[in-house]
């Protein structure tokens, strides 16, 4: 897996330094850390393509982590239209609770039209990770009027008190998780864990050691001990 890193300017973008935005690409895939002003014009700088983003984390609700994101949904929207055989994945977006109503008006108030679906997963916020003039009431996150066409359902996501996270998601490679941040309103911090793999075994000193190709090379390198025949009859 790499890193690049597409703004790390805050408050504002300048010419030479972007609002904030990050990209984590493994596999294939591209997951997009924060998406500041400018996020979709820094990525064509770069060698990586927008339509790979198939989960996108927002940490907060200000502006210079988040105002690029619905330009960027239609950039990757157009890019996906241009290339006929690019499979149409849902694309996850996880954020602060008020996220999934954000993008709703403004997708909707600006008429865009996208042709792949996404899901917005809220993290539900605690009183004590924001001052209380920071913290945004029910009111004004609840959802309002009628779904984007291609907003699927998605997950809302508590605090696991035993863990101090929120579990995001977990598959055969990685875990991710959410972590409470103490800021002006409620903020998160994410953990992208790789699950342990197998190395790779040193197959020229087994045989010096004079192990065979065979099944108990498997059992090595799932970590098993292994007894040869001519260590047990030393033993004996």
């Amino acid at each position: 897996m790499d890193v690049t890193f597409l703004g790390t300017g805050s408050a504002y973008p300048s010419p030479h330094r972007g609002a904030s935005a990050l990209v984590l690409r493994t596999e294939g895939e591209c997951w997009l850390f924060d998406c500041g002003e400018g996020t979709q014009t820094q990525l064509m700088k770069s060698q990586l393509r927008a339509g790979r983003i198939t989960k996108v984390f927002i940490s907060h609700l200000h502006g210079d982590h988040l105002f690029g994101l619905p330009g960027l949904l239609c950039t990757v929207s157009l890019n996906t239209n241009c290339d006929p055989q690019q499979t149409l994945n849902c694309v996850d977006i996880y954020g602060p609770r008020g996220l999934r109503q954000f993008l709703r008006v403004t997708l909707g108030l600006t008429g865009s039209q996208l042709i792949f679906p996404y899901a917005v997963h809220e993290l539900e916020p605690t009183t004590d990770q924001s001052p209380e003039e920071g913290q945004l009431s029910a009111e004004m996150t609840a959802e309002h009027g009628p779904p984007h066409p291609q907003e699927q359902p998605g997950r809302t996501i508590s605090l696991d008190v035993s863990s101090d996270s929120y579990l995001l998601f977990e598959d055969k490679k990685f875990v991710v998780k959410a972590f409470r941040l103490f800021h002006r309103i409620p903020s998160f911090g994410f953990c992208v864990q790789e699950h342990d793999r197998p190395g790779r075994l040193k197959t020229e000193l087994l045989k010096e050691l004079g192990l065979k190709p065979g099944p108990l090379y498997g059992r090595l390198k799932a970590g098993d001990p292994v007894t040869l025949e001519s260590r047990a009859c030393n033993s004996s």
